[in-house]
């Protein structure tokens, strides 16, 4: 791929309030996305997320009154993705999911997994202080779950895919829909974001950014 390539999908790549209901993502194209979400990379590598794709018809009206910002996109998008974020009881340093995860799915030795769960544990009370609430935890978990998102949304770029990200949402109607609906653990996961996908309906407006010289200092 060349360089123009790359700067021609982050070009395309807009907030796309409404989509044409008519079109759908192709299946295998879909699955390309939500890969590129699957191997992101996270802090220590412990993946604090878990994507729930949205199909239901009755989920998606569910939704929709308490998701402000996804009037146009609920209802029009080929596919809808809601992001859960891991929260304390997962992402503690002395969890279960934790310990589990250093041995069954990064198969790390035991004297790997001492070392790496002293660094883990420093890391959160000392360095970044994220033991702090409940919330500073989950907002940490957050943001790692939005590296994915960034590679969601530029993966369907590049394949000529259209994607919008939401926070636009009551954020406890969101999660009590899920828990009642989808039977989704409150006490270990919350919502981070959902993001749309679709095809375009209208063309978009030009894209505005500031100038690089005001976000970009070498120092």
């Amino acid at each position: 791929m060349k360089r123009d390539d790359i700067l021609t999908a982050y070009n395309f790549r807009h907030a796309c309030k409404s989509f044409d209901a008519t079109k759908e993502i192709d299946t295998k194209d879909f699955h390309l996305i939500m890969e590129t979400a699957r191997l992101s990379p996270s802090s220590f590598g412990f993946e604090p997320w878990k994507f729930l794709v949205v199909e239901s018809p009755a989920l998606k009206e569910a939704l929709k009154p308490v998701v402000w910002g996804g009037q146009g996109q609920i209802p029009t998008a080929s596919r809808i993705v809601i992001c859960l974020a891991r929260k304390m009881p997962h992402m503690k340093y002395d969890s279960e999911y934790i310990q589990n995860f250093m041995t069954d799915i990064q198969k790390l030795p035991e004297e790997i997994v001492t070392m790496k769960g002293h660094f883990y544990k420093k890391f959160q009370e000392n360095d970044f202080k994220i033991l702090e609430s409940e919330r500073t935890l989950f907002d940490w978990s957050c943001k790692q779950c939005y590296i994915a998102l960034g590679n969601m949304m530029t993966t369907a770029a590049m394949i000529g895919i259209d994607s919008c990200p939401m926070e636009g949402f009551d954020k406890e109607g969101v999660e009590g829909i899920l828990a009642k609906k989808a039977g989704v653990d409150l006490t270990s996961f919350g919502v981070a974001y959902m993001v749309a996908f679709g095809y375009r309906e209208n063309a978009p407006m030009e894209k505005t950014r500031q100038m690089k010289e005001r976000v970009i200092e070498v120092i």
